[in-house]
């Protein structure tokens, strides 16, 4: 074990769940690697499950449930929605859970249309009425993709039962690579997804002309007021086809919780791998350019302690300790 005198450990054995994603993605890498911390500096005999999930509104609703100790969802900034019990969230507030870091992750959601149905902003959308079929997220109450895109549909004047009356459907998956497949395979017209930073999304724009479109003013408004959702810039060149910066909703930030009756040593403990044992995390991405990285690094300890959710007070005396918050 690679440790210093200065790290901390507990001597008594723990048992933790941990709720990540389906098992192959960057969120169940995150489970792992703070098990393994975790496991390295506990009594003998501590066990750690890591329970597969979405990484969406079931994560805060099963730490809120007490389902699970530990999960991990995105974008961040959204959790304290879940706390509040607005959107998804709505009469199934999570007032329980705690943040203790976030790792950063520099996403967004965004709307792409194939370039031959010649509609290039959401006035175009309006006025054509096309008969898109589009790729996106469930619209189930759990994915938070699935929700955003709604809203941000409607927001912009296209209801599901807008779209549904020019003869125009929603096709929903629960991941991007299936989302992004079905554009590529002809399949849908359009999609409307998160995960930009992956290959197959590059894919996509280089095999087949895209127009993406920016988010109105109005639009940007609405979703600030409604959600406090902010609006983020997606630069020129990004993407082929993307000829100027256009504004489109941030999707960023994994915010790793739990619940406010966790102990505070172990909570303190989670904190203090988050950001003194980053190096181990960010080691798996440099071999990836930093803009097409699933986990933006460098991991900086400041980061990891900006939280939009209350700090489990472990995690927060850590973060004081540290000099972060």
């Amino acid at each position: 074990m690679e440790f210093s005198k200065a790290d901390p450990s507990l001597s008594r054995a723990l048992q933790l769940h941990l709720k990540g994603d389906w098992g192959q993605a960057h969120m169940h890498r995150v489970c792992g690697w703070l098990s393994q911390e975790i496991y390295d500096r506990t009594g003998a005999n501590t066990k750690i499950a890591i329970w597969t999930g979405r990484g969406a509104a079931d994560a805060p609703l099963a730490v809120q449930n007490a389902e699970v100790d530990i999960a991990i969802s995105t974008p961040a900034f959204f959790m304290k929605a879940a706390v509040e019990g607005k959107g998804p969230f709505e009469g199934k507030a999570c007032p329980d859970i705690r943040a203790l870091g976030v790792i950063p992750q520099t996403d967004k959601l965004i709307m792409a249309v194939r370039a031959d149905h010649g509609v290039r902003s959401y006035a175009d959308l309006r006025e054509k009425k096309p008969p898109l079929s589009i790729a996106t997220g469930e619209d189930d109450g759990v994915s938070i993709i699935g929700f955003a895109a709604r809203e941000m549909m409607t927001q912009s004047g296209v209801s599901r039962e807008e779209l549904a009356s020019w003869g125009g459907r929603y096709v929903e998956y629960a991941r991007p690579s299936a989302c992004i497949s079905a554009v590529a395979r002809g399949e849908t017209d359009a999609v409307i997804f998160e995960a930009i930073m992956t290959e197959r999304w590059r894919k996509l724009a280089e095999s087949i002309d895209l127009a993406f479109l920016p988010l109105e003013i109005e639009t940007q408004q609405a979703m600030a007021k409604l959600y406090d959702w902010p609006t983020v810039q997606l630069p020129a060149g990004y993407f082929r086809g993307l000829d100027e910066d256009i504004p489109v909703l941030e999707f960023s930030d994994f915010l790793v919780m739990c619940r406010s009756d966790l102990p505070e040593d172990v909570a303190y403990l989670l904190a203090w791998c988050l950001c003194e044992r980053r190096e181990l995390l960010e080691r798996q991405y440099r071999h990836i350019p930093v803009e097409r990285s699933p986990i933006t690094y460098p991991l900086e300890p400041a980061k990891i302690a900006n939280s939009s959710v209350e700090h489990h007070p472990g995690a927060r005396r850590y973060y004081k300790d540290a000099g972060l918050i």
